[in-house]
């Protein structure tokens, strides 16, 4: 379209041009034409015309000063107290591990407390574990039984089995977390991985 307008202008220009050539000199036809008024479209393509050429003299003279320059991302400061993970592998650091402090004394949660050491555990870190097992369990009572016929804080099945522990095994609180403990070693490994155990299938 700009270039047709040009050429419009260049025509329009030229026609303009040629008649005040003539004009100039004994042709009293090309003078009478010159005389006549120029029509209002001719005017605004003659403005338009020099509008062009003004936009394309600053086009050409035109420079780049700067280059613009990009903001660099952010860097966010680690917050006071927290270390880059070990190794470098940039993934979150591992949860801590829980710990419990030590049960209400004459409860038998006090007592598998005081227990769990014998076994070779860290009181701190696997009683939260054990807990949540006989919680779920038995409640922590030593005469929880159900219809299958497990018995007893650990619900052992049957009950009996636990009079390896003691012969007070349906009464004796301590006798029954004994046993449970020596279970739980033997087909786990630790009161914690009895307890991973147990959430996967609903029982240990």
């Amino acid at each position: 379209m700009i270039t047709s307008m040009a050429a419009i202008l260049a025509i329009t220009a030229g026609a303009y041009v040629v008649i005040r050539d003539q004009h100039s000199g004994a042709d009293p036809v090309a003078a009478a034409a010159a005389d006549l008024p120029v029509s209002h479209a001719a005017k605004t393509l003659v403005k338009a015309r020099q509008h062009m050429i003004q936009l394309d003299a600053a086009a050409r003279t035109t420079t780049i000063v700067g280059k613009p320059k990009v903001a660099a991302k952010p860097v966010t400061a680690p917050s006071a107290g927290t270390t880059a993970p070990a190794g470098g592998t940039g993934g979150s650091s591992p949860p801590p591990v829980s710990s419990a402090p030590p049960p209400s004394p004459g409860t038998a949660q006090s007592i598998a407390y005081s227990m769990l050491p014998s076994f070779g555990f860290n009181a701190k870190t696997e009683f939260p574990c054990l807990d949540n097992i006989y919680t779920r369990e038995s409640g922590w009572r030593y005469n929880a039984e159900n219809a299958s016929g497990a018995y007893g804080i650990p619900q052992a099945l049957p009950g009996s089995k636990m009079a390896t522990a003691g012969a007070d095994w349906a009464t004796n609180p301590a006798t029954q977390i004994k046993w449970g403990l020596g279970y739980i070693k033997d087909r786990y490994g630790s009161p914690c991985q009895a307890w991973s155990y147990w959430e996967a299938h609903g029982y240990y």
